[in-house]
């Protein structure tokens, strides 16, 4: 599992922005072409913000798959903070990073929001499960439970499915899983993910997704949409 590799390092992305890097597992947190481009493309414009333009609404409740270093969460607070947006957040991670290497990535100050760092790194790293009010229209919980026995039922509307890849942890990416994504989101709700492989778009699509094919951010070729049906 990637949380028992003791090497993660920051290693400068070529946007500038940091990410972490196991040579162990041989793993980045990351796309070494751009950590914010791919989660900037990912999950807010093809995520967050294609679900908000098509529903007419203006708040959205998400749910992250892989909390990780807080990059897409810090993204999501941003945008609420602009005016376009509230958020409720959710976020699944049973491994958390620590709080030196958060500091050390000092995602606040890539993005131009430092002084976002003290409340960023409260939330990231708090040892309960309460759900924070934060300023800006956010509010966030953070939940240990591994994806595999989560179960909610119609509860979100987007999906941020951020998990190490399917070589490093295949026990995210499976049928069950993705079953249980299309049970925790609305109809006509969204999952999206930066891993295109064909057979990762085969079980979403056996777990009742449809499931289209878009390109991918600076460096990648494709990723991956997924909507799941009315009714």
């Amino acid at each position: 599992m990637p949380a028992t590799a003791p090497d993660f390092l920051p290693r400068r992305t070529a946007d500038g922005s940091l990410t972490l890097y196991s040579e162990r597992i041989d793993e980045h947190y990351h796309s070494v072409v751009g950590a914010v481009n791919e989660s900037t493309h990912v999950y807010l414009k093809n995520g967050l913000e294609a679900w908000l333009a098509t529903s007419g609404k203006d708040h959205v409740d998400v749910l992250e798959i892989g909390l990780g270093t807080g990059l897409n969460l810090l993204l999501s607070w941003i945008r609420c903070l602009e005016g376009k947006c509230t958020v409720s957040y959710t976020a699944l991670e049973p491994y958390p990073v620590k709080r030196g290497q958060l500091e050390t990535l000092d995602h606040c100050a890539d993005l131009a929001w430092p002084g976002l760092q003290d409340p960023f790194l409260e939330r990231m790293t708090s040892d309960h499960d309460d759900r924070w009010d934060i300023s800006g229209g956010l509010a966030f919980r953070k939940l240990a439970d591994p994806v595999q026995e989560f179960d909610q039922a119609g509860a979100f509307d987007v999906v941020y499915f951020d998990a190490f890849g399917p070589n490093t942890q295949p026990e995210m990416w499976t049928l069950e899983v993705f079953q249980r994504m299309h049970r925790a989101l609305r109809p006509s709700g969204i999952l999206v993910t930066y891993c295109a492989k064909g057979d990762v778009r085969r079980r979403m699509q056996a777990a009742g997704f449809a499931v289209e094919r878009l390109a991918g951010p600076p460096g990648k070729r494709e990723m991956l949409r997924a909507t799941r049906f009315l009714g």
